[in-house]
């Protein structure tokens, strides 16, 4: 561990862009963030892949470093905030797969296999920005504000394009009943 005074030192010449100095705080705390992460997480390869992705930031955002507090705690928070959004994540998404195979073939009023066959071809013929609005919001039911945050689209953009697949997916559909 370096002392406070080698520690800000190293932070100093890192902002200005050395690279070596920052090799050497992460040689200094990494042992620290990965064991912290590790015992938060209970899995050790995400551990590491969640503290290289903390030391990535920290890199990124070292003008941020107000030093309020050590580096290895800032590295830390960092860590614990990216590994609690991937779980958060994990879980939605397992929460989603769940409801969707609960919905699926072995539900009594899923839609039979010619239709389902029908609505995915009909999906592939929209534009990708149109389809991924569609599947997220009608799909797997997104609001219009999530799937424009997760497309990194205006909001109007996502209504617009679910408006329209909607409507381009509905003549598909009838021109295949007829």
């Amino acid at each position: 561990m370096t002392e406070t005074h080698d520690e800000a030192r190293l932070i100093v010449a890192a902002r200005r862009g050395e690279s070596r100095a920052f090799a050497a705080l992460v040689d200094a705390h990494q042992q620290a963030v990965r064991g912290f992460l590790r015992r938060f997480t209970g899995h050790w390869a995400d551990a590491d892949d969640i503290a290289q992705e903390a030391f990535v930031t920290a890199w990124r955002k070292l003008d941020a470093f107000e030093g309020r507090s050590s580096f290895r705690s800032w590295v830390c928070g960092i860590g614990f905030r990216i590994a609690r959004d991937a779980r958060r994540s994990h879980n939605r998404a397992s929460a989603r797969d769940t409801d969707w195979l609960a919905e699926s073939d072995d539900a009594p009023d899923a839609a039979p296999i010619e239709d389902r066959m029908a609505l995915a071809a009909a999906m592939a013929t929209l534009p990708d920005e149109q389809r991924a609005a569609v599947a997220l919001c009608l799909g797997e039911g997104f609001s219009h504000t999530e799937a424009a945050a997760i497309l990194k689209l205006p909001l109007g953009t996502v209504k617009s394009h679910v408006t329209r697949g909607r409507e381009r997916l509905l003549k598909a559909l009838e021109t295949n009943d007829g």
